[in-house]
């Protein structure tokens, strides 16, 4: 069931997406050659809960790290470890919060230092496909809208959308209904239509090589199987009478 948000709903869940932005906006400073993907994930614990907050993905199914930290051909999962970030190198930060019972959650692909120009059209690609699916959280609109307009940008790019991982509603808990493909299906959620108080976490992840994906032996960490770059933008999106409201922005 799709649970719609009252104002007061979407206004603490606002707050508890706010966290999540500062903290990566932080953490995007700090991925810098040499520092660790696990120092990374304890300053965002400390951020997260500096701000009377815990962390979303700590325990969550047995995950065992605040951040998702996923590195160049690694999609999204990614575990936080001792592996020193290198000059050349992308990674997609992915963070969620809990604050006064509601969930906040998005991600972003940065830079570490200077990269291929490959790389720099993946990222530019993903964040556009995110932010032209964001215009399209307008009530009367289908998830339906959400998911073409994602896969047409990337797409025409060259590039490949991940078919195993999807967007999905959010609030009290972190994955309700409805899931957002980002990619054209013809049945199941995508045929929902948008209403005010519906809030989704969007999410494009998309690889420069093959769409398809391997998880490695931790059974959570999923890489790109022709091991190509990969990247992951993510906002937290309300839909209002007044249109779509980024919560996480």
């Amino acid at each position: 069931m799709i649970v719609l948000k009252s104002d007061r709903e979407i206004k603490i869940m606002r707050e508890s997406n706010q966290i999540v932005k500062e903290v990566l906006n932080e953490l995007s400073l700090r991925a810098e050659e040499g520092i660790t993907t696990r120092e990374l994930d304890r300053l965002a614990e400390e951020k997260i809960r500096k701000h009377g907050a815990t962390p979303a993905f700590l325990g969550y199914r047995g995950y065992p790290f605040t951040i998702c930290a996923s590195v160049n051909e690694e999609v999204v999962h990614g575990f936080p470890s001792k592996r020193r970030l290198r000059k050349g190198d992308i990674i997609s930060i992915d963070v969620g919060a809990c604050y006064q019972g509601y969930y906040g959650d998005a991600a972003v692909t940065v830079p570490v230092g200077e990269v291929s120009e490959l790389a720099l059209r993946l990222i530019a690609v993903t964040r556009e496909s995110l932010e032209l699916a964001i215009e399209k959280v307008r009530v009367g609109n289908r998830i339906f809208d959400i998911s073409a307009v994602i896969q047409d940008r990337v797409e025409s790019e060259g590039f490949s959308v991940v078919r195993d991982f999807v967007g999905h509603g959010i609030g009290r808990e972190m994955h309700e209904p409805p899931q957002i493909p980002n990619f054209r299906m013809d049945e199941g959620s995508v045929q929902v239509k948008i209403k005010p108080g519906m809030v989704l976490a969007i999410e494009p992840m998309v690889n420069a090589g093959s769409c398809e994906v391997d998880i490695l032996a931790d059974g959570w960490t999923a890489v790109t199987r022709d091991r190509s770059l990969s990247a992951h933008f993510e906002h937290t999106v309300a839909a209002t009478a007044d249109g779509p409201m980024v919560l996480s922005s």
